[in-house]
């Protein structure tokens, strides 16, 4: 299995400099700064690349998961929410929360719920995240 790779640069103080990174296949990259973080500033930052990790990932799982259970399905979309908070002396990731529709033609909704449940507690970035970050998740047939 592959290794991925991503780097990041920050030039100058914690509120007065910027950053960018970007991803070995060159696909991502962008500029971050205090202000994209913790203010509304516009631009990316670390929770909306985790963010999209986590709602690809997941997207990704679900999929395999429902494959695997007879129910292929036709789409599916996750938004994911990742918060950053105050805690303490410093900041701390706190929850992600993913909200998941999907079309699934055949399948029951408590039977979709389950299947997502489990993929959870499963795909590989959200088992990166556990026991650090609250995940939850609302998920729902189109």
């Amino acid at each position: 299995m592959p290794t991925r790779t991503a780097s990041a640069t920050w030039l100058g103080g914690l509120k007065g400099g910027t950053g960018k990174f970007k991803g070995e296949s060159g696909a991502i990259d962008g500029s971050y700064s205090f202000g994209t973080r913790f203010e509304q500033a516009p631009g990316s930052n670390p929770e909306e690349l985790l963010a999209a990790a986590e709602a690809a990932c997941f997207s990704m799982a679900l999929s395999g998961a429902l494959e695997r259970a007879g129910k292929a399905p036709t789409s599916i979309e996750t938004q994911a929410r990742c918060t950053i908070e105050k805690v303490g002396e410093g900041f701390k990731i706190t929850t992600m929360k993913l909200a998941v529709r999907a079309t699934v033609p055949g399948l029951e909704q408590s039977q979709f719920a389950e299947i997502a449940e489990k993929v959870k507690t499963t795909c590989p970035v959200s088992v990166a995240l556990k026991g650090n970050v609250a995940l939850e998740l609302d998920a729902k047939l189109a």
